[in-house]
């Protein structure tokens, strides 16, 4: 069910590729909201609109904007050339993009016989902050990042802030968004062709794999968005490459569901993920790393999956002294440092299985 209200833009609040924000007189008061131009063409101050208000009258986590569904005043906006694939299918907002894989593709032939990742390490993240640090500890090491969104959460790579100030300061060789995500650098239909473009398409030396922003969960075990990762973790074995699983860790959240490893983690490798995939945990003060690792022995995880612990303490300061804003639930890298010191473990050991370095695996005694 969507509550609709009709409202007229005021003035622009912010533009960049693929999304605008603006203020909104909607009964009298004003409002913020976004417009997706590659759905709804030009729109500018005094235009007429209809905006879903549903969930910031729900006070849901949409940073208090509505949405833009039509321009009331519009002359209309036509279809461009190329490209049949439809996202959003069956919906009133549906849209024609031009896929990786299909025939109107340059890279269709290519994509015709491409198979396999050749053992390129896919960092699988459950959430959207951990690409930014991520992206961070990689960046100096001059190798090819491409970054594969999923449809779990937000559907337009254009509301991630993270991904345009990754491409602008150059961290990212190219996006892709499968399933009914949409507006990367390329599009694919699913999980296994948008992994095998971003090493056919981009030469990926390493590949980032997370849904965008807005993760889902209900406190179930089983009803969170982020239950994708051990599917995807699957399809990088299935294609040849090397599955490195990113695990939420945090001792500041107050859920003690998120305490330590994350549930959700938990739920991912002993549930969901059939495969044995890297698991990377930082080096933490004895109390803690105690606590992690008996969560993973009550599981079996450290029989079922490769644990590795690295020394990631610099990520902190590389954070800091970056130009991204980077933070995960609302906290940043004082507040909640073992998140970003996970993260960055993560980044370490995709760094050493390019090298071909040992992995620093711990073992049951």
């Amino acid at each position: 069910m969507l509550e609709i209200k009709r409202g007229t833009i005021t003035k622009e609040l912010f533009s960049r590729r693929g999304i605008k924000g603006y203020m909104l007189d909607i009964e009298g008061r004003e409002e913020k909201a976004i417009v997706y131009p590659d759905l709804l063409g030009d729109t500018v101050p005094g235009d007429e609109v209809l905006v879903n208000t549903t969930a910031v009258s729900l006070g849901l986590g949409s940073g208090g904007y509505h949405y833009v569904i039509a321009v009331l005043n519009s002359p209309g906006k036509a279809l461009k050339n190329g490209g049949h694939i439809m996202k959003l299918r069956y919906t009133p907002m549906q849209l024609k993009v031009l896929s990786v894989e299909e025939e109107d593709s340059p890279y269709h032939q290519e994509m015709m016989i491409a198979d396999s990742l050749e053992g390129t390490p896919v960092l699988v993240g459950a959430l959207h902050s951990m690409l930014a640090p991520l992206c961070i500890k990689l960046s100096k090491t001059g190798y090819r990042i491409a970054y594969v969104m999923t449809d779990g959460a937000a559907l337009p790579i254009a509301f991630s802030r993270t991904v345009n100030q990754l491409k602008e300061l150059n961290m990212l060789t190219g996006t892709i968004t499968i399933g009914h995500a949409f507006g990367g650098d390329l599009e694919a239909v699913n999980i296994y062709s948008g992994l095998l473009a971003a090493k056919k398409v981009f030469n990926a030396d390493i590949i980032i794999v997370s849904m965008g922003p807005g993760i889902v969960g209900t406190g179930t075990r089983w009803g969170f968005t982020g239950i994708e990762q051990g599917d995807i973790l699957n399809a990088v074995d299935v294609l040849q490459g090397i599955p490195v699983a990113v695990p939420r860790v945090s001792f500041a959240d107050s859920r003690k569901r998120h305490y330590g490893i994350s549930h959700h983690t938990i739920t991912v490798l002993s549930r969901v993920c059939r495969v044995k995939s890297i698991v990377a945990l930082p080096l933490l003060e004895e109390e803690k790393l105690s606590y992690i690792l008996k969560q993973l022995q009550d599981e079996r995880l450290i029989e079922m999956h490769k644990i590795c612990i690295e020394d990631s303490s610099s990520i902190i300061d590389l954070i800091k002294s970056s130009k991204i804003a980077v933070s995960t639930m609302g906290r940043g890298v004082d507040d909640d440092p073992e998140f970003f010191l996970t993260v960055g473990s993560a980044a370490i050991t995709a760094r050493r299985l390019i090298r071909g370095e040992k992995l620093r695996q711990i073992r049951l005694v």
